[in-house]
Parts: structure tokens; sequence; C-alpha cells
């Protein structure tokens, strides 16, 4: 029953570093992407992917993190694909919405800007794509659907919209991947989504250290806790856990291309 934490952001771990990655081994977690948000952090996502093989990393610049500096910091992001261990992804990118800080419009204008940039990035290595999306649905998939990149290398993480949004993506050939929130009581619209999509291009993901499932909720989340999602996530589905791990995990595999 071996699982795949397709989102994580192992640098946030500090000390307990160790300690999570043997509970997520003990938890049978065979591999985990950890996520790139920012220029500073990716270094260290490769480094931590050289040093244990089953963990993977992506490169990309968040919507809240986008500097002034954002152009050298798409230079330095492309000379990761010419280093071992490459990223598996770009991401996480895409647009946020939610809490905008000083002139909005000029703040949106940047992160749809950079977000245009990086999905040329990706699309030209041909690689999976990790979209955050906040507040912002409408306005991401125009700009994926401009960028002409393949709708079978996007995954929107966190997938936190309605059963009909899944529906329009997946129809594109898209796909949303789903955390602990699933499991929460006022969650309801995305366990519809969850349902929509089915099983086919499931996948799961922590989003660690935020958003612990049930029974963990408030505290902080960790890779091994993806247990507890697929254990849910089952019982809607009427499966036993070890099929939706097996299926999950392959779907996971498939889409990052991962060994």
């Amino acid at each position: 029953m071996n699982l795949i934490d397709t989102h994580c952001h192992l640098d946030s771990f500090g000390s307990e570093f160790d300690a999570v990655l043997q509970r997520a081994q003990e938890a049978a977690i065979e591999m985990m992407i950890t996520c790139g948000t920012e220029s500073a952090d990716w270094s260290l996502h490769c480094e931590t992917a050289s040093r244990y093989p089953y963990v993977y990393y992506s490169v990309g610049i968040h919507p809240i993190n986008v500097t002034p500096n954002w152009e050298t910091d798409l230079e330095t992001l492309e000379q990761f694909f010419s280093k071992m261990p490459q990223p598996v992804a770009i991401g996480e990118i895409g647009l946020d919405y939610h809490n905008i800080e000083g002139d909005e419009t000029a703040v949106i204008a940047r992160q749809k800007e950079v977000f245009r940039q990086q999905l040329l990035i990706a699309r030209q290595h041909n690689c999976p794509i990790i979209i955050h999306s906040r507040n912002a649905f409408e306005d991401c998939k125009t700009l994926i659907d401009q960028s002409k990149c393949n709708w079978e290398n996007i995954v929107i993480h966190c997938f936190s919209e309605d059963a009909a949004a899944i529906r329009t993506i997946n129809a594109r050939g898209g796909r949303g991947s789903f955390t602990g929130i699933v499991t929460y009581k006022n969650a309801e619209n995305i366990r519809q989504a969850l349902l929509a999509q089915g099983v086919e291009h499931l996948m799961l993901e922590t989003d660690s250290p935020y958003l612990a499932p049930v029974p963990f909720r408030s505290k902080r989340n960790e890779p091994a806790f993806v247990r507890e999602i697929a254990r849910y996530v089952a019982t809607l589905f009427a499966m036993s856990e070890s099929e939706l791990s097996a299926i999950t995990t392959q779907n996971a595999k498939s889409f990052f291309r991962l060994q």
C-alpha cells in the first residue's frame, strides 16, 4: 500500500526534517515531491533530491513570491534543467488573488506576466506543471489555454473549486490533486469535485506543512499524513485503501515520469 505525496514543502521542517522523513517511510510513503516556491529554495530542494533517492523536486516562482528580480530568477530556474537531478516539474506557479497587498492592478499584472513566462519555459521543456490557483481559477485557465501548453501536463494542486470546474479542466486533459481538505466537514464542494474527476487521474498530496487532514487538523502536516487522506478518499469511492493506493501511486508516477 505504498503512496506518493505529490506536493509537500520539505524545507519547512527545520530540525525535524530527518524525523519527518523517517515517519514518512514508516507510513510506506514511497516517494514525495518537494515543491519550489522561490529561487531561494530551489538549490535546497535539488540537494535534498540528490541525497534521498525517494525525494523529487520542482522549481517555480509562487505568485506571492514574485520579486522585482523575477527575470533573473527565471534565468536561474532554467539552469536547473541542466543539473542532476533535474526537477520533475515546474511549479508551483499560477495566480493568487487572496489578500493582495499594494496596487492590486499592478500586482495581478505582474503575477500574470511571470505565470506566462513560466508556462513558456514549461512548454519548451514539455514537463509537468504544478498550478497554484487561489481565487483565480478562470484567469489561470485562460492563461494556460493561451500558452498552448499541453493540458495533459497540467495539475491544479490543492484543488479547491467545484465539480463543474474540475470537469472543465478534465475535458481539456488536465487534472486536480487533492489534500487533506477533502476530510473537512465544510468541504462538500471539494468532495464532489473529487468524485466528479474519479480515480483515473487522481493524485493525492499533503501540501505539508499546511492543511493537515482529520484527525490531525490544526496540527502541523507532514508527508506521512497522505496515508490518512488515502484512507478517507478510499471510503468515498467505496474501494479498499490498497486499491486506491495502487491507482494513485501509478497515476503520480505516470504524470511526473518518476522512476
